[in-house]
């Protein structure tokens, strides 16, 4: 899926190039409507020409300093408790600056990929909550994209803006109904410093020395073994999936689609499931032009009348043809559904061949979405085109990394180390979708404690870390033992609560099945704000669903405890059992399970196993009818009770 934005990016080591005038500058955060962290030293930083004399003045106090070989400055302000507005000047022999609206409240940093980076305007009514935006006490930073293969002090822009109904669209969704839901019980101002990439990986947040990779500044770039070994990698990876790797269109001949016309012999091509991403099928590593063909049959009537073809979604471009004729096309629309018209001259009583010319350029690719949207219909109805297709691979495009958002430790150089020195209250994390693939969803609990681990240390203060767990998406399967990387990847997130401090959030019953950014980023914010509300804030009160704790075996039946009841367990809407569970015996296949709510405990057991040994819960893609969470409205976390 399209995640990355079109971003003017720099990639430089953004040295500071002072003024021949020597003017003092400050950092990019320093500016007006900014929010500073209550209750710490707030370091106030900048460049000036070695021999300048700094002056700041802040609340009717007075801070001096000067800067060193490299032209830095720094001073630290004194702890102060919320409030505002506050003016701020620092003063040079050359010229002084004045910062105005300044507040003092709590500041978070909200960081991930696109589902962080995910604006207001493009969520769930956003011309109603642009409305009712008008506090002003909230306000947001975006750090602009920038990658750095060694570590830099500047950022490339970003402006502190106060929320208003025109401002807050380009606001993070998930970052303003987070603070929005703060504001309801904290009267503090809240600064949200927005720093996230769209399809990042969690390496490039990381620095090099937490990968083992060569971090001297001496040395050639930290992370250009990476580069040449993963370019190695996913040519050998293509090249073992495909045979082949076409650099030009095999389907076209001096730009005529031959692979359209229905008399091309096709027999030896390979099939595929649709409707599926086909990174979802293995082809992980795969942008480029892959060519489909179905066969189907219509009478001399149906034929006659003309029918209307239903190809749901397309990552990211089609080109549409029936019978070698072209009847319809949409460019870089990923998230649009295609139905294209197709007229009677163009179809054949019996056989017609429909082709689909698919390009991708980037990310996920393929004939994507909802089976009843995969379709033609005809005079005598609707029928399916779901099922078995033909696909042939007419070019791949070979690329040395995916994105430089993929490449460890650039992000982390570029976006992290030049806010390190800004204190923060705590951080919010929404990312792993780009990590949710055969190779890395396990690994991923391996590195993102060692992720949490490396931001607390860059701040030097153990703070809050909340994440978002990834929500339910991709096709619903009605086989319990198909793998899901998604649920692997869920996991791996779990497992980083060993961590203290530390807090999660569960929407796997919010996503959107057929898009890989849903729409409802308010309850992700206010489940969010729970979690922070009792773990930064001290509020006693109930902050996640349930989490498994413990099973007992009982004969045929497995008993299962659980933390974080709250008030009492639930199968929402009053339904008798809970859905999502599946059971296996020691020769590991699952089947589904019954399950029901005893107390604080759940019993699930299957006529089908008489020995059972291991339960999983919602350990799917996207599981359905999703219906266990305590009384307080939080779903239960996804979980599994053994180690396969």
């Amino acid at each position: 899926m399209k995640i990355i934005n079109c971003f003017f990016i720099v990639f430089s080591f953004l040295t500071f190039q002072f003024e021949v005038n020597a003017k003092i500058k400050l950092g990019q955060l320093f500016c007006d409507n900014m929010v500073m962290q209550r209750n710490q030293q707030i370091p106030v930083w900048g460049w000036a020409d070695t021999n300048e004399r700094i002056v700041v003045t802040f609340n009717n106090k007075t801070y001096r300093a000067m800067p060193n070989e490299s032209g830095k400055w720094f001073v630290k302000l004194a702890p102060m408790t919320a409030g505002g507005p506050y003016q701020m000047t620092v003063a040079g022999i050359e010229n002084k600056i004045t910062i105005s609206n300044i507040l003092i409240g709590d500041v978070w940093l909200c960081s991930g990929q696109s589902n962080m980076e995910w604006p207001v305007k493009a969520s769930k009514d956003p011309i109603k909550e642009a409305k009712n935006a008008n506090d002003q006490q909230i306000r947001h930073f975006k750090i602009p994209h920038a990658y750095s293969e060694f570590p830099v002090d500047t950022l490339t822009g970003g402006e502190w803006v106060e929320s208003s109904p025109k401002t807050v669209g380009d606001f993070t969704a998930v970052g303003y109904y987070f603070a929005r839901e703060l504001r309801k019980h904290h009267d503090v101002p809240v600064g949200i410093l927005n720093t996230s990439w769209g399809a990042s990986k969690i390496q490039a947040w990381m620095d090099a020395a937490s990968q083992d990779l060569k971090s001297s500044p001496f040395a050639d770039s930290p992370v250009k073994d990476f580069i040449e070994k993963e370019s190695a990698q996913i040519r050998k990876s293509l090249l073992k999936q495909l045979d082949t790797l076409p650099l030009e269109d095999m389907g076209k001949l001096r730009n005529v689609p031959v692979w359209a016309q229905s008399a091309f012999p096709d027999k030896d091509w390979k099939t595929m499931e649709l409707p599926s991403l086909w990174e979802e099928l293995g082809y992980s590593e795969l942008d480029g032009v892959v060519w489909f063909r179905k066969e189907f049959f219509l009478s001399k009537e149906e034929a006659i009348n003309g029918i209307t073809l239903g190809l749901g979604k397309i990552d990211d471009t089609d080109s549409t043809y029936v019978n070698g004729k072209f009847v319809g096309s949409l460019k870089m629309s990923y998230d649009k559904v295609r139905t294209y018209n197709v007229p009677s001259s163009i179809l054949k009583e019996g056989r017609n061949v429909l082709t689909v010319w698919v390009e991708d350029v980037g990310g996920a690719g393929g004939i994507y979405g909802n089976k009843k949207l995969l379709f033609y219909k005809s005079i005598s109805g609707t029928h399916t085109l779901s099922g078995s297709w033909k696909f042939e691979v007419g070019k791949v495009v070979l690329k040395k990394v995916k994105t430089p958002n993929h490449v460890p430790s650039l992000l982390f150089n570029g976006m992290i180390k030049p806010v390190k020195d800004f204190p923060i209250k705590g951080f919010l994390w929404y990312q792993g979708e780009s990590n949710a693939n055969r190779k890395e969803a396990y690994d991923y609990r391996r590195l993102f404690p060692k992720m949490i681990k490396l931001w607390r240390k860059t701040w030097n203060a153990d703070l809050p870390f909340l994440w978002v767990q990834l929500a339910n998406f991709q096709s619903i399967t009605d086989d319990p033992n198909r793998p899901s990387n998604w649920a692997v990847l869920r996991e791996s997130q779990s497992k980083a609560l060993d961590l203290p401090n530390t807090g999660q959030t569960v929407i796997i019953d919010i996503g959107d099945t057929w898009d890989i950014h849903p729409k409802n980023k308010q309850d992700v914010g206010f489940r969010l704000s729970l979690i922070a509300r009792n773990l930064a804030y001290g509020e006693n009160i109930v902050c996640s669903g349930p989490v498994f704790d413990s099973k007992i075996i009982e004969g045929n039946r497995i008993r299962l405890r659980f933390k974080n009841s709250g008030s009492g367990l639930i199968a929402k809407e009053n339904k008798e059992f809970l859905t999502s569970f599946i059971i296996a015996g020691k020769d590991r296949k699952f089947v589904e399970a019954l399950a029901t709510i005893e107390g604080d405990e759940v019993i699930v057991w299957s006529e089908k196993i008489n020995n059972p040994v291991a339960v999983r819960f919602a350990w799917s893609n996207n599981p359905d009818k999703f219906n266990f969470y305590n009384k307080e409205g939080l779903p239960a976390a996804p979980f599994r009770t053994d180690d396969w």
